[in-house]
């Protein structure tokens, strides 16, 4: 089993084995959440069924390297997939938005500077932007301001510190894409 869904549960901090406080998120319950059918298009509704479970409000598609080992409709937990030999996960969820940011917030620039030489509220502009009658133009990709967040974003090689099989949690140690409550994918 490559990986799992899961729900970003919130910040924890657990002492390692030197005594230190290390931050780590409780990120995942085994679970799609439950949906009401009211909400379920016909399709999936029939989708469902033919599973012989209720509607759910996640579904992800993984690549299986396993044949026959699951059944439809069977219920995965944390220590069917993660055990304490796996060592490091990726997780991918959407990203905290923004909204609309600045090319300080956005890009990282210093902005125009001090307030000599006639400056007069440009402290956090962008500055020039490029040339004059050639080319006449911004090229595309000009890190300018614009949208911020709110995008897929997959995080490489997050320690697993705990895998608590009856409360049905993987401990992660940093940091994990997006808000609370927010829906992960985990791949070992």
């Amino acid at each position: 089993m490559p990986g799992l869904i899961g729900k970003k549960v919130g910040m924890i901090s657990v002492f390692g084995a030197d005594g230190k406080n290390i931050p780590c998120y409780s990120a995942v319950q085994l679970a799609y959440d439950e949906k009401k059918e009211k909400r379920t298009s016909k399709a999936l509704k029939g989708h469902f069924e033919k599973a012989g479970t209720t509607p759910k409000k996640k579904l992800v598609e993984f690549e299986a390297n396993f044949a026959g080992e699951l059944k439809l409709g069977d219920t995965i937990t944390v220590a069917d997939v993660f055990t304490e030999d796996v060592k490091f996960v990726d997780v991918v969820g959407t990203s905290k938005g923004k909204g609309f940011q600045g090319v300080v917030k956005r890009h990282g620039f210093a902005g125009v500077g001090g307030q000599t030489h006639g400056q007069h509220n440009r402290l956090r502009h962008p500055g020039s932007m490029g040339a004059s009658s050639w080319p006449s133009r911004v090229f595309p990709g000009m890190r300018m301001a614009g949208h911020m967040g709110n995008e897929r974003v997959k995080v490489f090689n997050l320690e697993v510190l705990k895998v608590i099989p009856e409360n049905n949690l993987l401990v992660i140690k940093g940091s994990v894409p997006g808000a609370k409550g927010s829906y992960v994918i985990l791949e070992a």
